[in-house]
Formats: C-alpha cells, structure tokens, sequence
C-alpha cells in the first residue's frame, strides 16, 4: 500500500505535539524582566524538546521518502512511535515545571528511550518490507547513531539519580548529535533526482 497517508498522519501528529508543548508555557503575570526567571527551566526544556521533536519529523520524513511503501507491520511500528511522541509534551512540562528534579529528569529519558526503540523498530519494519538489499537497507547500514542514542539515553536514566545535570547533558548531546538529517538518506534520494 502507498505511505502517503501514513506521511500525513505522521505529520499532523507532531504538529499537535509540537502546539501543546508551547501551549505549557505560561505566560508571567508581571510585566519587568525578573517575572521571565521562573520560566527559564521551562523554557529550556521546551527547546530541548522541540529539538528532539524536530529531529524525528525531519529523520522520519527523510526515511519515508526513501521508502516506496508500507503495510500492517509499519503501520503499527508507526504508531508505536508516535505514541512515544506523544507524551514528550507532559514529560516536558514536569521536568520545566520542577526545575529538573531527579524523577522528572529520569521519566524523560524513559521516554527519550521509547521513543529511540520505537524508532528503530519503524526503521527496521521498513527495511524487512523492502527487502535487505533494498536503498533504503543500504542507506541505515549498521545505525550506528540510533544504537548510540538508545545507548546513551541507558546511561542517562540512572544517572539522573546521582546528577539530573549530567542527564540533561547527555540530551543534549544526543539532540546535537541528530541535529543534522542522516545524511545516508539525504544521498540515496539525491541520487533519485539524477
């Protein structure tokens, strides 16, 4: 069957996550500048967020794109996903909320994990419908990346219990590390354009 509805269903999905992680944000009562010094650990871990939020949107676009089709399996590893997704903007708000408290810190990095293990799951049903020796198989090659987030996001859960900074700094790190759209994808679908 084609992806196209499972692109825009993906999409509307993270455009909804992405509004209600800003509508968290509460606007301050008075009008000087120290009224804003509350809001900074929110607003920290909204651009933190909208980061890790925006990585996916732009990694799963570019992953659909190299894809030609789906079925039931991707379907439902999909959804896996955005379910994942879907509870960043609460996880995001309890660790602004509380100024990075462990267990706030913690279930973050719970849900950075799903959402990690979800991905790569999406991955790899696309990769076993398309076949091994598929673009698309070749273009992943080992994931060497996603296995390191997952990785990194292990180390980073218990660790918040000992150092929610140092937590917050593997994040960030992660987030840094995708940043950029895997660029195997980026060159098998320019090579398409030829």
């Amino acid at each position: 069957m084609g992806k196209s509805r499972l692109e825009a269903f993906s999409d509307g999905v993270i455009a909804i996550i992405i509004t209600i992680m800003v509508l968290e944000m509460k606007v301050p009562h008075g009008t000087e500048f120290e009224s804003l010094t509350p809001l900074i650990p929110v607003f920290f871990s909204y651009v933190l967020s909208f980061t890790f939020v925006g990585v996916y949107w732009s990694n799963h676009h570019h992953m659909l794109h190299a894809a030609h089709k789906v079925n039931g399996r991707v379907l439902w590893a999909n959804m896996h996903l955005l379910f994942w997704l879907s509870l960043i903007p609460f996880v995001t708000g309890w660790m602004g909320e509380n100024n990075f408290a462990t267990i706030p810190v913690a279930l973050y990095g719970v849900v950075m994990l799903m959402s990690g293990v979800a991905y790569y799951i999406l991955t790899h049903s696309l990769i076993n419908h398309h076949g091994r020796e598929s673009a698309l198989s070749k273009a992943i090659g080992k994931d060497r990346k996603g296995v390191f987030s997952v990785l990194a996001y292990i180390v980073a859960i218990p660790t918040a219990f000992f150092s929610p900074a140092v937590s917050l700094a593997i994040y960030v790190c992660v987030a840094a590390m995708w940043f950029v759209p895997d660029s195997r994808i980026e060159k098998l679908c320019a090579n398409w354009q030829i």
